[in-house]
């Protein structure tokens, strides 16, 4: 597996060796076993985590919330995944569901990950200060400060996929079929004809061939061996000063003037090449743009179905209740527990 140590917990092996889990997805290469490693450990993560949320109303909350946490995440996973994938299909992206799943997984191993390690911070404040109100808010901004790390390793894997061509694939095979051009289009300059007044460039040598070409003073260098070209107009060679060349694209100090760039097809002819447009190389892709629409949708979709599979801490003025009515929703309950602890 490509990167892949030996580790007892795969969150150490996310946080250490990052890139190589990057590098797996990108190679599709054994995930079936990563994104399990990951379901497992989430699962066990957050289950510690919801048994503690559970535990402010007693021992039967305590059990049911330890179920209900690693299901919320799931689902809204299950819910959203869909759209995800088709997001990255209609705008030609390559991603297979396997990736899809595992990339996603990962931001989910983080934030339960994250949650469990503020386990004894939140116990901590239920057996010192047990107060309904302020725990329940204290619990909210810890899973929101865990899903949003989460969701900083789930962007940061994109931009990888995106580097890679897995998100802008035409983009990359335009760049690769110009990249294959180059030496054909540099080793086939076409004659031109001098205008009158124009100095007159000497005849070079451009790239070798397979099996060498003949330089300046009739020598076979080798393919391996080829230099930049050197283009010397008469009036340098007759002792007259050239102005620098200007090559689109290019700053000034860096070619001298009689110097142009490896694999410049114009020959020291600025006009030959057609100028390049600025961050065409750097735009970013519809599918990263919608990346964080769906960030959004992620978030909506849980809090909504938290909200419907309450309760995870319990009131202590209600008896034990597996669900509560549908009523108000996840933000309006937040803002009058603000009201009503401050």
């Amino acid at each position: 597996m490509s990167g892949d140590r030996p580790s007892p917990l795969v969150i150490e092996r996310i946080l250490r060796d990052r890139q190589g889990i990057w590098q797996q997805i990108v190679a599709d290469d054994d995930l079936n076993a990563l994104t399990g490693r990951m379901l497992a450990s989430s699962a066990v993560a957050l289950a510690c985590y919801g048994a503690v949320l559970g535990a402010f109303h007693g021992v039967l909350m305590a059990l049911t919330s330890a179920v209900k946490l690693p299901l919320l995440f799931l689902i809204t996973l299950a819910i959203c995944l869909p759209t995800l994938y088709l997001f990255n299909l209609v705008f030609g992206a390559r991603l297979s569901v396997r990736q899809s799943v595992a990339l996603v997984m990962v931001a989910i191993t983080v934030t339960s990950m994250l949650a469990v390690a503020f386990a004894p911070i939140s116990l901590f404040f239920l057996i010192t200060a047990p107060d309904y109100g302020f725990f329940k808010l204290l619990n909210v901004a810890i899973l929101t400060l865990s899903a949003l790390v989460g969701l900083r390793f789930l962007t940061g894997g994109m931009q990888v996929l995106n580097a890679h061509g897995l998100l802008a694939p035409s983009t990359a095979a335009a760049a690769t079929q110009a990249a294959a051009a180059a030496p054909a289009a540099q080793a086939a300059v076409p004659a031109q004809p001098a205008a009158a007044g124009e100095p007159v460039a000497e005849p070079v040598a451009v790239g070798a061939g397979a099996n060498g070409a003949a330089g300046a003073n009739g020598a076979t260098t080798p393919a391996a061996e080829a230099q930049p070209v050197s283009v010397v107009p008469a009036q340098v060679a007759a002792g007259v000063p050239a102005q620098p060349v200007v090559l689109a694209g290019h700053p000034v100090a860096a070619f001298p003037p009689g110097m142009v760039p490896p694999g410049y097809a114009g020959a020291g002819r600025p006009w030959a090449t057609p100028p390049v447009r600025r961050g065409e190389s750097e735009q970013r892709p519809a599918s990263m743009t919608l990346l964080y629409v769906w960030i959004l949708l992620f978030g909506f979709v849980g809090t909504q179905l938290a909200w419907t599979l309450r309760p995870f801490v319990g009131s202590p003025g209600e008896d034990f209740a597996l669900f509560r009515s549908i009523e108000g929703n996840f933000y309006a309950e937040i803002l009058r527990t603000l009201g009503n602890l401050f």
